[in-house]
C-alpha cells in the first residue's frame, strides 16, 4: 500500500462510515479499483482508521461526551454495546471470510438499499427527539439492531438509525444515536484488531496488528496518516449528513445503494 492508497481509502471511510451505505463495501472496492491486494495489513488497516472517525463524532459532540453531570447516556451508550460486543466477538472469523467475498457484499448493498427506500413511510409518527427522552431498554434494542451490520455490505449506520426509528425516534434522534453508539462500538472493534486479533492465523508469519504497524516506518505513517484523513473526512460528513437526512429522508440513499451494488454486482461477477 502507498500513501496515495492510504488517503485514498481514508477518504473512503471518513465519507460512507456515518452515511447508511456500508464503509466496508466501499472501501472494498476502492481497494479492488486500486488494484491493491488483499493483504492482512491491508483488512487491520481498514479496520484501525476507525479511531479517526470516531474521534471525530467525540469531537462534533464534546459537550455531550464530556458532560458528565448526564450519568445516563454512559449507561445507555454501555448497555447498548454489549449485543455487538458479544456476537461480535463470537463471530469474528465468519465476519473475516465474508469481508472478501465481494459478490456477497455488493448484494447487501442492493438489499439494504430496497429497505432503505421504504423506511420513511414505515416511521411516521415518531415520539422521541432527543436522547435524553430514550430508555436505556430501548437503547440496548438499537444494540441488537446494530449487530445487523455484521454481515460486511449492511451498513452499521443504516441498522442502527433503523433501530432507532423502530423505537420511536425521530430521523436526527436516530441518526445521532447512531453517532454516538457508534464510539464504543468501533472502539472496541479496533482495539481488538490492533493489540488482541492475530491475523493471518494459519500463514507462516501470523502478527497482531500493532505489531504491523510498528513493522517499519512506512506502516507508521500509512497509520498515522490513515486516521488523520478519515478524522476530517468524517467531520465534514457528520455535519452533512443530519441535515440532508432532514430534507431528504431515506430514499435517495436507497436508490444510491441499489445503483452503486448493481455496478459492483456486474463488476465482480463479470470482471473478475
Amino acid at each position: 500500500m502507498d500513501t496515495l492508497q492510504a488517503i485514498i481509502l481514508a477518504i473512503v471511510e471518513g465519507l460512507t462510515e456515518f452515511l447508511p451505505i456500508s464503509s466496508t463495501a466501499h472501501m472494498g472496492f476502492a481497494a479492488n479499483l486500486m488494484g491493491m491486494e488483499e493483504s492482512e495489513f491491508l483488512k487491520m488497516f481498514q479496520v484501525s482508521i476507525q479511531f479517526g472517525a470516531i474521534l471525530a463524532v467525540v469531537a462534533a459532540y464534546w459537550k455531550k461526551f464530556f458532560d458528565f453531570s448526564n450519568l445516563k447516556f454512559y449507561y445507555k451508550l454501555g448497555f447498548a454495546v454489549l449485543p455487538a460486543l458479544g456476537l461480535g466477538f463470537l463471530f469474528d472469523d465468519k465476519i473475516e471470510a465474508v469481508l472478501g467475498n465481494q459478490v456477497a457484499i455488493s448484494s447487501m448493498l442492493v438489499l439494504g438499499g430496497i429497505v432503505l427506500l421504504f423506511v420513511d413511510n414505515w416511521f411516521k409518527n415518531p415520539v422521541i427527539h432527543d436522547e435524553k427522552e430514550m430508555s436505556i431498554k430501548k437503547a440496548v434494542i438499537i444494540g441488537f439492531w446494530q449487530c445487523l451490520a455484521m454481515m460486511p455490505g449492511t451498513s452499521r449506520s443504516a441498522a442502527s438509525i433503523i433501530g432507532g426509528m423502530t423505537q420511536g425516534l425521530t430521523r436526527k434522534a436516530a441518526a445521532e444515536f447512531s453517532f454516538f453508539l457508534a464510539v464504543p462500538t468501533m472502539l472496541a472493534v479496533t482495539v481488538y484488531s490492533v493489540f488482541v486479533k492475530t491475523w493471518g492465523k494459519g500463514t507462516p508469519n501470523p502478527m497482531k496488528g500493532y505489531k504491523m504497524i510498528m513493522a517499519d516506518n512506512h506502516h507508521i505513517l500509512l497509520f498515522f496518516l490513515g486516521n488523520v484523513v478519515a478524522f476530517i473526512v468524517a467531520w465534514i460528513a457528520i455535519k452533512s449528513f443530519i441535515s440532508l437526512l432532514n430534507k431528504y429522508g431515506f430514499k435517495p440513499w436507497g436508490w444510491y445503494r441499489i445503483i452503486v451494488g448493481i455496478f459492483l454486482l456486474i463488476y465482480f461477477t463479470q470482471f473478475q
